[in-house]
């Protein structure tokens, strides 16, 4: 832990030598990606880049030049890993430089977690300023498609941007935190089964008519969790007509579903009820879920009209709200980069 951490935070000052300056140089040791490269020390693609890495326990970087990267990246070596994108800002996703994209979903690839445009699998991994898309879209028949799959412990994300239609983040296992990010889709964009995920200060955009949250934690004994923290829950710039009034703060994929929204904007998007069940009926799924807000501000906050299974914290000590080491273990200092906090 204490290894990880002195060269996570080594790796981060040589990348982003003052607090959010540019990122234009690789760090130093880093597997060099660009595209169309001729010199033999470069990689063309992100996943030869990857897939060149040493598979032990040692700690490796990668970073990649600007450019649009159709494929898909697999990442699951044992050994602490992180990724950076090329940016003159790296307090922000609006100035990334470098995007991977990938057309699938679960209906071609056989499961949630193959669609994902990047997939990562392992403890100890960050990843800053990259754009990852799926282009899928809307489908009816297992329209499915992520942009990330994470499954692991540990996993930082910084400055990303995730886009999809259904699905696009499947925070499905471990311990993971995202700052100074964006999240846009239409259907459960947010959803998993175990993860506890700690996302702050972002923008969460609702492309279309849909649930923000799909929470897939089905046991009291369950650790799953996702916060949403001083983030802006708005409309993407381009959402479908007719979505004000048709986005749900989440639904429970399961009867134990846990989401807490807190200290965020919430937009004139959001129905009343704030909240959803699983549809179509009978299976609402809302024997035990914890749906909570608090602090949250905007035209969309709490109302008398909330769903009657979600429930409004409040100041007194027995309701306070969730703290990033609750959710993410006391030790978080010791693997977020706490520029970003």
């Amino acid at each position: 832990m204490l290894l990880w951490s002195a060269l996570f935070l080594a790796a981060a000052i040589r990348a982003s030598p003052v607090l959010f300056g540019p990122r234009i140089l690789p760090p130093q040791g880093a597997a060099v990606v660009r595209l169309g490269t001729s010199n033999p020390h470069e990689y063309p693609s992100v996943q030869s880049a990857v897939d060149a890495l040493p598979q032990d326990s040692t700690t490796q970087s990668i970073f990649i030049y600007p450019g649009t990267y159709s494929e898909a990246v697999y990442i699951n070596r044992t050994g602490p890993t992180y990724v950076f994108g090329y940016t003159w800002d790296t307090s922000t996703w609006t100035e990334n430089e470098v995007t991977i994209t990938r057309y699938a979903a679960k209906n071609t690839t056989g499961s949630d977690d193959a669609s994902g445009t990047v997939r990562v699998h392992k403890d100890q991994f960050a990843m800053y300023n990259l754009n990852l898309v799926n282009t899928f879209g809307e489908n009816p028949d297992n329209g499915q498609a992520l942009a990330l799959s994470a499954y692991g412990n540990e996993q930082g994300y910084y400055g990303v941007s995730l886009k999809s239609y259904q699905d696009t983040l499947l925070a499905n296992t471990g311990t993971q935190f995202y700052s100074h990010s964006y999240i846009e889709g239409v259907v459960d964009f947010i959803f998993g089964q175990e993860g506890r995920a700690f996302i702050t200060k972002s923008r969460i955009a609702s492309a279309g008519p849909g649930c923000v949250t799909a929470s897939g934690r089905d046991s009291a004994t369950n650790p799953a969790l996702y916060v949403l923290d001083q983030c802006e829950i708005v409309l993407a710039d381009d959402a479908e007509s007719g979505t004000s009034g048709k986005v749900y703060l989440g639904r429970p994929w399961h009867d134990y579903a846990a989401v807490a929204i807190q200290r965020s904007f919430l937009g004139d998007q959001l129905n009343p009820a704030g909240w959803s069940v699983w549809d179509p009926p009978p299976n609402e799924n809302i024997d035990h879920v914890t749906f909570v807000e608090y602090q949250n501000y905007g035209p969309g906050q709490w109302n008398s009209q909330r769903a009657n299974f979600s429930t409004l914290l409040t100041t007194s000590a027995e309701d306070a709200p969730y703290t990033i080491g609750s959710v993410l273990g006391s030790d978080y200092l010791s693997w977020v980069d706490q520029r970003y906090l």
